[in-house]
């Protein structure tokens, strides 16, 4: 069921990139977008006692006021959405889903503008929508983990108790999380008290105090990073004969204290590079395939040579692109990725490209090639 649910939001979010720039109204956004959504979670989008749309609910003196969509499950309302246009912030918004929530029996709200999907639960005060969302569905950007959840939500999988279990642990990690990222850029001074006092015995006096909030956000920041370091090496195998040709670049300050990297590798773009060294492993072994990392792109080298790029991978957009270079130029031509499946399409200009730099390489490199293989 996940797998065919993934399917249906791909194909969702290949149709809104397809179409949003002729949907020039709230109501097309409505029409194109949110009711294809309504329908990929397995509700009749045609039977007005499962899906309602601009469902009349009073609210204290205000009469007549209209939810866009109240779906039922079983003769209950089960999710209240509210919709916005599709160039809207789908969190900007929310007061009137926040008056809409308090007069349903719904316990969960969705704020959507057709590309993010924002949902709401009470778990704060009862029957009183909480202010920030405690799951945000993109579909430009599909997690395994969203679509899990997501699953809750559909007509066959509705799991009540499995989602406000989900909402709790989403809401306070979240949270949690926040408070982390925080402590990271700043330490508070609660914080550096708490560490400090663990081995510090002499008194803190607020410029020792302030001499310690700088060594713990440098100790923060080196933990960080080392951690990033050990799980890029296992993500990217970088451990096999020559090691050091992939391994990330450290990033430190002047007096050689570690800061936070300016660039982060994704899982997306681990996976991506392990297919491309998957595939180009039928021609060249494992040393001769280099990664590198940067701001704009996650490169792929051969024998770690920027003049021998073999593929770029561009995630870090709404649109994920796959760079080739088989045709020999300094430019690559990029291809449009709708998942990381697609990268097994264009094995044969992966292996062109190896080709073309071993010919230019001459005999001598390819008499290399082969001890190295063997």
């Amino acid at each position: 069921m996940e797998n065919d649910l993934k399917l249906k939001l791909e194909q969702l979010h290949q149709r809104v990139d397809a179409l949003k720039e002729q949907i020039n109204t709230e109501e097309a956004t409505k029409n194109a977008f949110v009711m294809p959504f309504i329908q990929a979670i397995g509700y009749d989008i045609f039977n007005p006692t499962e899906v309602i749309p601009e469902c009349i609910c009073d609210i204290g003196t205000k009469k007549g006021e209209k939810i866009d969509y109240v779906i039922k499950k079983d003769g209950e309302p089960v999710l209240i959405i509210e919709c916005k246009h599709w160039k809207e912030q789908a969190d900007a918004h929310n007061s009137q889903l926040h008056r809409y929530f308090h007069v349903s029996k719904s316990r969960f709200g969705v704020l959507t503008n057709g590309l993010v999907y924002n949902f709401y639960a009470d778990l704060e005060r009862p029957n009183i929508m909480d202010d920030k969302p405690f799951f945000t569905l993109e579909l430009a950007n599909l997690k395994d983990s969203s679509i899990k959840l997501l699953e809750k939500f559909t007509k066959q999988g509705y799991d009540f108790t499995g989602i406000l279990d989900s909402a709790e642990d989403l809401k306070y990690i979240k949270a949690i999380r926040n408070e982390f990222e925080k402590e990271l850029q700043e330490p508070s001074d609660e914080l550096v008290k708490l560490l400090v006092n663990r081995f510090f015995e002499k008194p803190l006096t607020a410029s020792r105090l302030a001499s310690f909030k700088e060594y713990a956000r440098r100790a923060l920041s080196n933990a960080i990073n080392e951690s990033i370091n050990s799980r890029l090496k296992s993500a990217l195998n970088i451990n096999e004969k020559n090691p050091s040709k992939s391994e990330p670049p450290e990033v430190t300050s002047v007096d050689g204290n570690m800061e936070s990297p300016k660039f982060i590798t994704t899982e997306e773009e681990a996976e991506g590079a392990q297919i491309i060294k998957a595939i180009l492993r039928e021609v060249v072994p494992a040393s001769s395939i280099a990664f590198r990392d940067t701001q704009s792109y996650f490169g792929i080298l051969l024998d770690d040579n920027n003049r021998k790029p073999l593929a770029r991978l561009h995630f870090n957009f709404t649109k994920k692109y796959l760079e080739l270079f088989h045709n020999g130029k300094d430019s690559g031509e990029k291809k449009l990725l709708n998942s990381l499946d697609e990268i097994y399409q264009y094995r044969s200009e992966l292996l062109t490209t190896v080709a073309n730099y071993r010919q230019k390489g001459g005999p001598e490199e390819l008499s290399n090639e082969k001890e190295n293989s063997a």
